[in-house]
């Protein structure tokens, strides 16, 4: 399972994307940007949002927490 960073670095090559680029995208730096990809900094919420309406994916994508459909759902 790919980890979300994985997922984040593994989108912007796949559409041979630079960061400079996703970082305009979101309204930062380049180096702040590089800074989400390695980890050293958490991305903000409202960043997330932006690169999920970009790359047209969903946030369960990116954080891996799309439920399982073979496992039965807890009835509260």
């Amino acid at each position: 399972m790919r980890t979300f960073l994985e997922k984040l670095r593994g989108l912007r090559e796949d559409n041979d994307l630079t960061q400079s680029q996703i970082a305009q995208v979101l309204g930062t730096s380049q180096t702040m940007y590089a800074r989400y990809e390695r980890g050293a900094n958490e991305m903000p919420i409202r960043h997330l949002v932006t690169l999920c309406r970009y790359y047209n994916v969903s946030a369960d994508y990116f954080l891996g927490t799309a439920p399982d459909p073979r496992r039965r759902q807890k009835h509260i």
